[in-house]
């Protein structure tokens, strides 16, 4: 088996004449052009990082997927988005896996890429905090890091702090201190309260004792954080080539969700790490958990993108989500997909399970992991439009049909909430309704401001249910 690349020299990532002789040598048939009447069409495929959110494009190699649809891939790592941008526009790429941001950024400014999949449609970030922050309000006068302003960790912190009604800079100060390891490490010594990690720091973070106060799959933030980009010109030109690759990609994620010990492995591989608890930390948070079954982009994380370049890009103002991307793939693969996951409803959408009373949920086994899932849900629904979250009990309308048998046993009791809970997710469980949300949110309107945004830790109460004789 051809190994996949790794590009690692800080001289030949200095955007050099070096640096594109040695992608195309790498890939000397990397369009359907150049490449030669052979059983497998050659093809290159760049990706840009070193985490979890890579995973299907390492899965959809090491399993044999690109091979099954009839392309020899070269798998090429490349340090950087905006790198990885360039090779794909040079034309030594056929598609990247890449963050939102340069993708959005390189198509303001003229280039033709655009997103056909999204792989990760949230940051993967959790909120640790000081043992001492019990809720929102104990962040008031204190201090978190950021890697600096306008960064991802920035982003998500903000937007963290408004959704629980603090002001960044106001009520909370911020500290640029660069790497995730030294935030953390500024954490550990007590000179800030509070810090954006990501999977698998996080469970450093409580084995140390630190508090997960969200995470920001909780808040419902929807982030194209990564995707699947090609150009406009190699879907024109080459149409069967994208729809191989989508077809090896959705197949991989399936893999990956479904043969816990193989993927593990792969990750073990590519993250070159023998910690076997971060790593299954890893598969089960972003694996599981936040990677789609159908992997829609989010228009809705395109639009959060683009409002942060508009406060000083007037073309970010003036774009629209559905200039970054193409759903014509995803879509043409919908049922599919849906019979590689025959056995049960699909997982996910580019609509981001709802932040409070708006989804129910249904807890599945995958061979011996476990995940908490949202309901399904339409295909209206899966492609995400660029509309503002709606309020709680219009979005609980998506969920009339996601009903699951009441776990209550008495005529009420305290709760303590966990990641991923919502109100409506709570209401399924208890009451097998999700659209009893507000019942739970009555009972606990003194201690839950907004019915949207429940933190982890915060002890609520269940009333019973009387029609389901609870």
């Amino acid at each position: 088996m051809k190994q996949a690349r790794h590009i690692r020299n800080p001289r030949f990532l200095s955007g050099s004449y070096a640096f594109y002789f040695a992608i195309s040598f790498f890939a000397l048939a990397a369009t359907a052009e150049k490449a030669p009447a052979q059983a497998r069409k050659n093809v290159t495929i760049v990706y840009a990082g070193l985490s979890g959110n890579q995973a299907p494009g390492w899965v959809a190699y090491e399993a044999g997927f690109f091979r099954k649809y009839g392309l020899d891939v070269q798998l090429v790592h490349v340090v950087g988005g905006p790198r990885a941008v360039q090779v794909l526009t040079s034309g030594s790429a056929v598609a990247a896996q890449v963050s939102g941001l340069p993708i959005i950024q390189s198509n303001l400014q003229g280039a033709d890429v655009v997103f056909i999949a999204g792989i990760l449609n949230t940051l993967n970030y959790q909120f640790i905090v000081d043992k001492n922050i019990q809720k929102p309000d104990d962040l008031k006068g204190k201090a978190v890091a950021v890697s600096r302003a306008g960064s991802s960790s920035d982003f998500a912190t903000r937007f963290a702090l408004d959704k629980y009604g603090l002001i960044p800079g106001k009520d909370v100060s911020f500290l640029e201190i660069g790497s995730q390891p030294d935030r953390f490490a500024a954490l550990e010594s007590g000179k800030i309260q509070g810090v954006m990690v990501e999977v698998p720091l996080t469970l450093k973070a409580k084995k140390l004792g630190f508090r997960v106060l969200a995470d920001l799959q909780m808040l419902g933030l929807e982030y194209q954080a990564t995707g699947i980009a090609t150009t406009r010109a190699m879907i024109k030109s080459n149409p069967d080539v994208i729809r191989s690759i989508m077809k090896a990609y959705v197949e991989a994620i399936h893999y990956y969700k479904t043969h816990p010990k193989e993927s593990i492995a792969i990750l073990q591989k590519y993250l070159k790490t023998d910690d076997m608890e971060a790593l299954k930390e890893t598969y089960e948070a972003i694996g599981l958990t936040l990677i789609p079954e159908k992997p829609y982009p989010t228009l809705r994380g395109v639009q959060m993108i683009l409002g942060e370049l508009g406060a000083k890009d007037p073309k970010a103002q003036a774009a629209k989500p559905e200039q970054f991307v193409d759903l014509s793939f995803v879509k043409e693969l919908d049922g599919f997909i849906d019979g590689l996951y025959k056995a049960r409803p699909a997982v996910a959408s580019a609509e981001m399970p709802a932040p409070a009373a708006a989804t129910a949920t249904a807890k599945d086994k995958v061979a011996a992991a476990k995940s908490t899932t949202p309901a399904p849900s339409t295909t209206k629904e899966k492609v995400a439009t660029a509309k503002p979250a709606a309020p709680a009990p219009e979005k609980a309308k998506a969920s009339a049909e996601a009903k699951t048998a009441p776990a209550q046993t008495s005529k009420g009791e305290e709760y303590t909430v966990v990641g991923g809970d919502t109100l409506s997710r709570l209401a399924g469980k208890y009451y097998g309704d999700a659209l009893k949300w507000p019942k739970i949110y009555e009972a606990n309107k003194q201690s839950v401001k907004n019915p949207n945004y429940i933190y982890i830790g915060q002890k609520i109460m269940i009333p019973g249910d009387e029609t389901s004789g609870t």
